[in-house]
């Protein structure tokens, strides 16, 4: 039987969860304070963790084994906050540039959410550097971070069926392009050539968390 034990993050509000006996689940209030506490453990290099998976509102810790469990969550508890990552610093070079044709079947349709013009909507979208703050949902799509707050949209009522891929999209606090043709209920402003997944590069996945992304209209 596991036991679960509770206990607060310092800093910022957050709780530190046994998951099961060789993880640790740390839960958030928003994606940048995961972002903040992800970099902030990465840095550690705390003895025992194996891997860091970020989320939207959770960072799972897999642990080398269960006696790691206990002294992990001590030291996590014992760690200066490292500071907030979600929005990357304008002046910064991009890791990566991505070029967007914007001519998405929502482009309108986000206009109208937001209160901009079409051109309003591009220019916000390529006027600052996004963060990829976690993957998931299909490999290589990454859920980007930090952009235009003006441009957080809610998802579509109905989502489609099918979305091609190289979709550039906004949904939320995120913005993300799908690698591949599937369902989706992002609200689509443009498309892309890149390409976001390769099994044959020796990074499959052209995004991964803490890269910055820049768009820039083709």
């Amino acid at each position: 039987m596991t036991v679960t034990t509770e206990v607060q993050m310092p800093g910022e509000l957050g709780v530190i969860r046994d998951y099961g006996d060789q993880a640790l689940l740390l839960e958030f209030d928003s994606t940048a304070t995961v972002l903040a506490w992800a970099e902030t453990v990465r840095r550690a290099g705390l003895l025992g963790v194996l891997d860091i998976v970020p989320a939207s509102r959770t960072i799972l810790l897999k642990l080398a084994g269960p006696q790691y469990l206990a002294p992990t969550r001590q030291r996590l508890q014992k760690l200066p906050l490292h500071g907030a990552v979600s929005a990357a610093d304008a002046s910064t070079e991009p890791d990566v540039v991505i070029e967007v044709t914007y001519d998405g079947a929502d482009l309108s349709v986000v206009a109208d959410l937001t209160g901009l013009s079409t051109a309003e909507v591009v220019a916000a979208h390529t006027g600052s550097l996004w963060r990829v703050g976690f993957a998931g949902f299909a490999p290589g799509f990454a859920y980007l971070v930090g952009g235009d707050p003006r441009l957080q949209v809610p998802r579509r009522a109905e989502p489609r069926t099918r979305v091609p891929a190289g979709a550039v999209g906004l949904a939320g606090e995120f913005s993300g392009v799908y690698p591949r043709e599937s369902p989706g209920g992002w609200q689509l402003i443009g498309r892309t050539s890149a390409v976001l997944f390769d099994v044959d590069r020796p990074q499959p996945a052209l995004l991964t968390p803490g890269m910055t992304v820049a768009f820039r209209e083709a």
